[in-house]
């Protein structure tokens, strides 16, 4: 994460109460998947298009009238910043899981997990946290199962392969 993204993101939530804060970035949230596409960075990244027409086009792109907002896209566009949208985003999520003591995380293994297995982890989360958390699964090639709720530094992870490993040490060893 970038320390001028942070600094950033600190000048604002000083300026702004939690539910502002909680707009903006739920505003920000939607623009920047655009930043995935080459045509949206090369607008913002032009040095072509003046900073009023990249204020008013992301502004277009929202309907939020928030004034603190408005301020905050145009001293972006000033300072030639527009493009740590992303992980301004990112940071700002990170205070609000703070404030609000709710965290969201994933859970990544190799095939869906049923919800009421879910509800269970993050009920025993929560409880070892002292805080809510919620967990998506997210299916992949891992061979286990792996938890991470980033902004708590939690990664807990189970890997069949070592779980195989170990199996065969113990029985090994027992022979």
């Amino acid at each position: 994460m970038s320390d001028i993204a942070k600094r950033y993101v600190k000048a604002l939530t000083k300026s702004v109460d939690e539910k502002t804060i909680e707009l903006i970035y739920n505003k920000l949230k939607e623009i920047v998947p655009a930043f995935k596409e080459k045509k949206f960075r090369a607008i913002i990244e032009s040095s072509d298009i003046s900073k009023d027409q990249k204020v008013k086009f992301l502004l277009g792109l929202t309907d939020l009238k928030e004034p603190k907002f408005e301020n905050f896209i145009k001293l972006l566009a000033e300072k030639k910043r527009l493009g740590l949208l992303p992980e301004i985003v990112h940071e700002l999520n990170s205070v609000i899981e703070k404030n609000t003591n709710t965290f969201h995380g994933n859970i990544v293994s190799g095939s869906a997990i049923a919800a009421k297995e879910i509800e269970e982890i993050e009920k025993i989360l929560s409880k070892k946290f002292n805080a809510t958390i919620k967990l998506d699964n997210i299916v992949s090639d891992y061979k286990g199962m792996k938890v991470e709720v980033e902004n708590l530094g939690v990664e807990i992870g189970l890997s069949t392969d070592r779980i195989k490993q170990q199996i065969a040490q113990t029985i090994l060893s027992a022979i």
